[in-house]
Order: C-alpha cells, then structure tokens, then sequence
C-alpha cells in the first residue's frame, strides 16, 4: 500500500447538486409591456437600466 492509495475519493458522490433549484431559475426572457400600465417602479427600473447602458457603452 502506497500514499497515493488514501488520496481517492471512491465512495463519494461524483455528482455536485445545482447550487440553484430549477424552480427558482428563469429563463432570461425580457417581457415587454405598455408604458400607460408601468407603475413607478418599472419607470424607475427603467431609467436605471437607460443610465447603466449608457454608462457601458461610453468606455467602449
């Protein structure tokens, strides 16, 4: 018996779980909707999003 031998992990799970379930993962789809049914919220989220685009575009 070697060193090496004690080294392996051969009754261990080989498989890592996901770090996120399937149930909370969305699929990155964008959904469009009407600006006369946007609260003040979605306007201010979209003012941001206006702004960061702005701001990663300006260096390029």
């Amino acid at each position: 018996m070697g060193r090496d031998e004690h080294r392996h992990a051969k009754g261990k799970k080989k498989r890592n779980l996901p770090q996120t379930p399937n149930q909370e993962k969305h699929d990155g789809i964008d959904v469009e909707f009407s600006r006369e049914l946007a609260d003040q919220d979605d306007k201010e989220a979209m003012k941001r999003s206006a702004e960061a685009d702005q701001r990663a575009h300006k260096d390029q």
